[in-house]
């Protein structure tokens, strides 16, 4: 199985600014929340752990127990949105009406196609894992939106219908032979 982590809060995912490659760190409730992922995650014994070299990412990988394993990968890199970077959906449609990050293009931007492939070229790799043993990916909210929907064998774009929140969980594996997400956006309860 395949384990996907999204990072804890930072100021801008908070704020919906699409956060790609500008290095945010986590909020203090962003660190909270990483750090509810421990008990969380406790059980898991992974093959391998592996992290987007941004330090969101890799801050929610240590506080969840799993820095000293990680190993970080260029692939789980967020989406390079060029002229879109810290800037809101809101704020880009106030000059193009309609417009989406997963339907329009975006200056200076990583085209999603691109995305796609840096993604591909990871679940070849990690494909074998998702029958046996275990992955645990720690990155972020679009990039593994988009893991997700290819490993279903979707076309990127369908990442677009799953909402995943920061700290939470989802498990990607296997019906018999059919590639599925198992569980999604499963986030720690603040009750216990």
């Amino acid at each position: 199985m395949i384990v996907l982590v999204r990072h804890g809060a930072t100021e801008w995912s908070a704020a919906r600014r699409h956060t790609g490659r500008t290095d945010i760190p986590l909020t203090e409730e962003g660190r909270a929340e990483a750090a509810a992922l421990a008990p969380l995650l406790a059980g898991l014994h992974p093959d391998r752990v592996l992290s987007s070299p941004l330090s969101r990412a890799r801050q929610t990988c240590e506080l969840a127990g799993f820095g000293p394993r990680a190993e970080l990968d260029d692939r789980l890199l967020e989406w390079d949105y060029g002229e879109a970077e810290g800037r809101t959906t809101a704020e880009i449609r106030e000059t193009d009406p309609g417009w989406s990050v997963w339907t329009h293009p975006i200056a200076g931007a990583e085209p999603l196609s691109s995305v796609a492939a840096r993604v591909d070229s990871l679940l070849a790799e990690l494909r074998p894992f998702g029958g046996e043993g275990t992955v645990l990916a720690f990155a972020h909210a679009h990039l593994l939106r988009i893991l997700a929907a290819r490993w279903c064998g979707l076309d990127a774009a369908a990442g677009q219908n799953l909402v995943l929140d920061p700290a939470s969980v989802s498990v990607l594996g296997f019906e018999r032979e059919a590639p599925c997400i198992e569980r999604w956006n499963v986030v720690p309860s603040p009750f216990g």
